[in-house]
């Protein structure tokens, strides 16, 4: 009776890191990052600006003074009162309307259409050769019938 060694430590950590899942999801996740960079990017430099021609400021200077009277510093920070700031909070929201909106259209809608055709194809293709298999079937049918009778009728002449 042989004992099976158990992995070591490192040997299942090393066969954890190279499944491909979790490669995967290293790379889904700097790639996310560095795409969260560039919507932050396009809601401060565009929408924001935009807001605020329409607004008297910045998006992320909107806010409602919750205990008044509110007063904040050069640097950002509450002197006194207590602020909402719903104005960051309105930013963030688009952010990540928009990052999901992308991430949808330009990545999880042409990847399920193209599932969608490769399934497709594979089922056209299954249907195709259950086709062939059946003409095949009965040609052989066909071919056992044809020799069936030659036997029979062999049989019958003298």
């Amino acid at each position: 009776m042989s004992e099976k060694k158990e992995p070591g430590l490192w040997e299942g950590f090393k066969a954890f890191l190279m499944r491909g899942n979790v490669v995967d999801l290293a790379v889904a996740v700097v790639i996310g990052a560095a795409f969260t960079n560039i919507v932050n990017s396009v809601v401060k430099g565009v929408i924001n600006p935009l807001v605020g021609a329409f607004g008297t400021k910045d998006l992320d200077h909107y806010s409602s003074c919750l205990k008044s009277p509110c007063v904040m510093k050069a640097d950002g920070t509450v002197e006194s009162g207590i602020p909402i700031m719903w104005g960051s909070v309105l930013s963030a929201t688009l952010s990540f309307v928009i990052t999901a909106a992308v991430v949808y259209f330009l990545m999880v809608l042409p990847m399920a259409k193209y599932l969608a055709k490769q399934a497709a194809r594979k089922a056209a293709k299954e249907g195709a050769q259950e086709v062939v298999e059946l003409s095949e079937l009965e040609v052989l049918k066909e071919i056992r019938d044809a020799l069936v009778a030659q036997r029979g009728s062999g049989h019958s002449e003298p």
